[in-house]
């Protein structure tokens, strides 16, 4: 048995990219569970889920419900402390569970004006003052924890922690609204855009289904500023260099083209997700590079 984790929209659900990185970002096994945002399907899924009423909801593979981001990141890393989801020192463990107490309850004016978008970037939101505050008091704690911590790393606390992923949203906001930040809170904003398991929900975002009306906005648009893709694109057929999906191991249905090669996957979602950042994968990558065969 393994982790359930129920998710909503990935390209929108900040709350669930949380959750999400706190399994995937610190390699713990989970299998999730979408509904759409703003319908009928999360709260019907959430009744299999009791007393959950938000994305993300951990079950335990005991069965035990866990919602509320904060709670699953306490309950992962007691049943996982090899994981290290907090520093190991007790002072710099201090200011991370700190930081990610602020954030889940604060920054209101952050996440109303800014609702995370993962699908587009904008040159400009006209951030009002409250959200110009909000950015203000990032930058401090910011600023205060590598401090405190005397972090040398792109992360908040040295390595990376339950802390980041609790500000993962925040940078996705930051990159996908141009919002002024000085250049050390750039440089965080981009190390998450790098990050691994970040570009992965990303790419899975970007093609999990149709965009919400909800987050829809009339601001200008740029590219976004993270990692820029490798350029592939889908095409028709089943003809590919490999026989089986490099991530499930079945036949191919479903096929890209990246530097003229074709590479195969089982399902439309495979291939797509892998379309929208081929290096985000590690395993098409080594297909790519010759290390695995189909």
């Amino acid at each position: 048995m393994t982790y359930t984790l129920v998710i909503g929209d990935r390209g929108y659900s900040s709350w669930s990219l949380r959750g999400w990185l706190l399994f995937d970002a610190f390699g713990i096994p989970v299998q999730t569970v979408q509904a759409r945002l703003y319908t009928d399907e999360l709260p019907n899924l959430l009744k299999q889920f009791p007393p959950a009423r938000t994305a993300p909801t951990m079950r335990t593979p005991a069965g035990t419900v866990v919602p509320e981001s904060l709670a699953i990141a306490e309950e992962l890393a007691s049943r996982h402390p090899q994981a290290r989801l907090w520093p190991a020192d007790p002072e710099h463990r201090a200011v991370a569970r700190a930081l990610s107490a602020e954030m889940h309850a604060g920054f209101t004016a952050l996440r109303n004006h800014c609702p995370m978008n993962l699908r587009v970037s904008y040159t400009d939101c006209a951030p009002p003052p409250e959200v110009l505050a909000d950015l203000a008091r990032l930058e401090t704690v910011w600023a205060w924890a590598r401090q405190a911590t005397g972090s040398q790393t792109p992360w908040l606390c040295g390595a990376y922690s339950a802390a980041d992923v609790f500000f993962a949203p925040v940078a996705a906001r930051v990159a996908g609204y141009n919002l002024p930040v000085g250049p050390m809170a750039m440089a965080y904003v981009a190390a998450h855009l790098a990050q691994p398991s970040f570009r992965r929900w990303r790419a899975m975002g970007l093609v999990d289904g149709p965009d919400q009306d909800f987050y829809r906005r009339d601001y200008p648009r740029r590219a976004w500023p993270g990692p820029v893709p490798l350029p592939a694109t889908p095409v028709e057929g089943t003809a590919a260099e490999n026989a089986a999906c490099p991530y499930s191991g079945k036949p191919v249905t479903h096929v890209l083209e990246l530097s003229g090669r074709r590479f195969g996957f089982c399902n439309a979602f495979c291939r797509d997700k892998t379309v929208a950042d081929p290096e985000a994968w590690p395993a098409f990558m080594a297909l790519v590079r010759g290390e695995q065969t189909g």
